[in-house]
């Protein structure tokens, strides 16, 4: 929206503004971070444990590995989501889970629950990739140019 359209701010509308800023609690950035981190060292840790199970229990190569690992991961931040633990531990977590794949799989997932009671086309269906469409739509595209870009970089290769 243009400046000009935007609503200037009253004299009652920034002094509120003053009083809620200095009223405002101080966040633990530094307490948020490491929680963060450790979050998603640990997702990291299982997904690790999760590949390892694959290699060494199931006889697959590190290469094969990558596939069925990241449908473990998506498999269980679903389940997490439909039982309701998921929002409580990104809650606590923050962007430590809300990054990697878990994230991903819990924004589709959620996404689909809120949407259950509309039916399975209209209401799952459609509503499962409002927020996961976006991501979807420009990896594809992110995918192609850079694809692309290799063929005719490297084109022997």
């Amino acid at each position: 929206m243009p400046k000009a359209q935007l609503k200037k701010a009253t004299p009652v509308m920034q002094a509120y503004q003053a009083f809620a800023s200095a009223r405002e609690p101080a966040r633990p950035m530094a307490r948020n971070f490491a929680i963060a981190f450790v979050a998603g060292g640990l997702v990291c840790v299982l997904g690790q444990a999760v590949s390892d199970f694959f290699v060494y229990v199931c006889g697959f190569s590190r290469k094969d590995a990558g596939n069925p690992t990241v449908a473990v991961l998506i498999a269980f931040s679903c389940l997490l989501t439909g039982l309701g633990v998921f929002d409580k531990i990104a809650r606590f977590t923050g962007a430590g889970t809300a990054i990697p794949v878990t994230g991903f799989a819990n924004a589709m997932a959620s996404a689909a629950l809120e949407s259950k009671t509309e039916g399975w086309v209209q209401g799952v269906g459609a509503n499962m990739f409002k927020l996961a469409g976006a991501v979807i739509v420009w990896g594809v595209v992110a995918a192609f140019f850079i694809g692309l870009l290799h063929t005719l970089v490297a084109p022997g290769r």
